[in-house]
């Protein structure tokens, strides 16, 4: 038995789970697991959008989803590397399990499914294929190092899957932003879940300049009226001369929300030397920005948001509660 699961790796042998091709999702609990029968699936922003553009269909998506978990026993797209997170309800807790769950409990898991044994066992019929958020009947498998949040009561169960599944992000921008006191921030994607978390974050935190840069007019009048930035620009991210020339002076702190590769040099070039860019994407290329600052000449800290932070949890569900601007741009995007 390993608290990191390493008793759960098939192949190859000696790897973490994360980076196993391979895992035993056998639903029965060493002494520290927790068994969770699982309700709904979230998967990541790029991961989704990977598997709409490669498989087109619903059908083909749904296919693809049912493939990857088959073979792989957990979630992990083969092409992004990503999976997402889940909610379900505790079955059984093994009698060493140090995560303070009971069965019956109904969690959020705050680890990413690439490392999280799964099984589906209603072959997705009650999924769509065209949402990330996948209802399905199964079972997971929690480690004794495994982080898991009981869902909060005041809230649906959707909306809170949908903001513990980015809550890295705004706690990591609201600890960077401090370091930067009365700074300015622009964020990546403002207009998506993890954004405007972190737009959120960044004004709690005092900045006192805020960006949101989005790349349609449609997602600029949702970020408008949310109240949640100052400055609400349009720009494709992916282009680095459009986004500098759209935010103008350089900002202190840049977020990057994005679920599409080719945005680390836009990033590099709107933030000002001495500043910081987090990137928080699953589809950023870490070599691509590390070569981008250094052709570019630019002094950026340039740090990779790993989705925990201590209290990440409890921070964004607060930032939902608290500020309405967060919660209306949730719920517009799962009415869309």
């Amino acid at each position: 038995m390993s608290a990191y699961g390493l008793h759960r790796v098939l192949d190859p042998a000696g790897v973490l789970p994360q980076q196993a091709w391979r895992l035993d999702a056998e639903p029965v609990p060493a002494a520290d697991e927790v068994i969770v029968a699982v309700e709904r699936l979230n998967l990541d922003a790029a991961s989704f959008r990977q598997l709409r553009e490669t498989h087109g269909t619903p059908d083909g998506v749904r296919q693809a989803v049912l493939d990857i978990v088959a073979e792989r026993g957990k979630m992990q797209n083969p092409v992004t590397g990503s999976g997402g997170m889940l909610f379900g309800t505790v079955l059984e807790v093994g009698p060493e399990s140090p995560l303070g769950l009971a069965a019956g409990d109904r969690i959020a898991t705050l680890v990413s499914l690439t490392l999280t044994p799964l099984r589906i066992t209603d072959g997705l019929q009650d999924w769509s294929g065209e949402d990330e958020q996948v209802p399905c009947r199964g079972t997971a498998v929690l480690f004794g190092r495994s982080i898991a949040a009981v869902l909060p009561d005041d809230m649906p169960a959707e909306l809170a899957l949908s903001v513990l599944d980015v809550c890295g992000a705004p706690a990591l921008t609201d600890r960077v932003v401090r370091r930067h006191p009365g700074g300015s921030v622009l964020v990546l994607g403002g207009g998506g879940k993890s954004g405007s978390l972190s737009l959120a974050a960044a004004r709690q935190a005092g900045a006192s300049r805020l960006v949101a840069l989005v790349p349609t007019e449609r997602e600029a009048a949702q970020v408008r009226s949310s109240g949640l930035a100052d400055e609400v620009v349009i720009a494709d991210a992916r282009n680095p001369v459009a986004v500098a020339e759209a935010v103008g002076k350089q900002v202190d702190v840049t977020v990057v929300c994005v679920d599409v590769p080719g945005c680390e040099h836009g990033a590099i070039l709107a933030t000002a030397d001495g500043g910081t860019v987090i990137f928080f994407s699953m589809a950023t290329s870490f070599s691509a920005a590390a070569l981008g600052a250094e052709g570019l000449a630019a002094d950026v800290e340039m740090l990779v948001g790993n989705g925990y932070v201590p209290g990440h949890a409890a921070f964004a569900l607060d930032l939902v509660r608290t500020r309405p601007g967060v919660r209306a741009l949730f719920e517009q995007r799962q009415t869309a």
